[in-house]
């Protein structure tokens, strides 16, 4: 593999998130162009996957949601070495956005995951 992407500010680029990226040129380009703390959070992401499966679809996941536009990972709280620094609560932030997408009717009041209860609408309410 000649081509190495950047990693995040903490984080290395794992060699599987790498290959499934170049594997597409305009995915490759998206995650050229997002923030190094983007790029960190997605990456952090794929890394917290307890099981190989689990890895994989997340990382299949990180590829489309780029495509899709999308410049952080969809509903997840953030990475544990942020919490630690004091610098932001994932844990309140995904309160807070699952709190809203219930306001609005996207999830149901009892789901704090982040897993919808029905496909969401295109944009939030303000």
């Amino acid at each position: 593999m000649a081509e190495r992407l950047p990693g995040g500010k903490v984080r290395p680029m794992p060699d599987d998130l790498q290959a499934e990226l170049i594997a597409d040129s305009d995915a490759t380009a998206l995650w050229q162009d997002i923030t190094t703390l983007a790029r960190n959070e997605f990456i952090c992401w794929v890394e917290s996957a307890k099981r190989d499966q689990t890895r994989q679809l997340r990382i299949t996941r990180t590829k489309e949601e780029l495509l899709e536009g999308k410049r952080r990972p969809c509903c997840w709280p953030g990475c544990d070495h942020r919490e630690k620094t004091g610098h932001w609560s994932g844990d309140a932030v995904q309160r807070r956005l699952c709190a809203r997408k219930a306001r609005a009717g996207w999830i149901s009041t009892s789901s704090t995951n982040g897993w919808w209860s029905r496909p969401l609408p295109t944009s939030l309410p303000s």
